[in-house]
């Protein structure tokens, strides 16, 4: 794992910290995840970078061998965890599908606000946050992943996006790691 340097406009992007999916059992406990990302979100906010939060409404339709939602979920399910503490200035993306870019405004805000990269954090590892980090690559972003603010419904498939797929998408390290080039880069 090894952060390099965070550009001059990075924004935060927090995946699905939302009550339907945090009461999910999970490979690490997502109290962990929520904890470390409220540390990134204040850390953001100080700094006067975008903090974006996304959170997921519906399953996109379609077939699948593997069942999973589609349509609307139950209320509450899309509420935002407390711990976040949404403020005014962040940016909220709700999504349909896994990837925080598909068919929403998310592209257009990180453009208008000149972001060239983003910081990804949440739930889960191989679905939401993959997909995102996906198409941000393919749209130009850099990113990096704070590894240990996000966490998976199954430990293999974590591990298998932490250790093959998001060195090939952008650099990884801890929530430290990011805490820590945010005070250099930015003293």
């Amino acid at each position: 794992m090894a952060l390099t340097t965070l550009d001059a406009k990075t924004a935060l992007v927090v995946i699905d910290l939302q009550q339907g999916i945090v009461a999910l059992p999970t490979a690490h406990p997502t109290s962990e995840v929520v904890k470390r990302s409220v540390d990134l979100i204040n850390a953001f906010r100080r700094h006067g970078l975008p903090v974006v939060l996304v959170n997921v409404a519906g399953g996109a339709p379609g077939r699948a061998e593997q069942s999973r939602p589609a349509g609307d979920f139950p209320a509450g399910f899309a509420d935002l965890v407390p711990e976040l503490n949404q403020q005014p200035s962040d940016h909220l993306v709700t999504k349909r599908t896994w990837g925080a870019f598909t068919n929403t405004d998310l592209e257009a805000y990180l453009r208008k606000q000149g972001v060239t990269q983003v910081v990804l954090v949440g739930v889960a590892t191989s679905i939401g946050v993959e997909s995102t980090a996906r198409f941000a690559q393919e749209l130009g972003f850099n990113i990096t992943f704070a590894v240990d603010a996000m966490t998976d419904m199954n430990a293999d498939a974590h591990t298998n996006s932490v250790t093959r797929i998001f060195p090939r998408l952008g650099e990884t390290g801890s929530t430290q790691d990011v805490l820590d080039l945010l005070e250099t880069s930015r003293a």
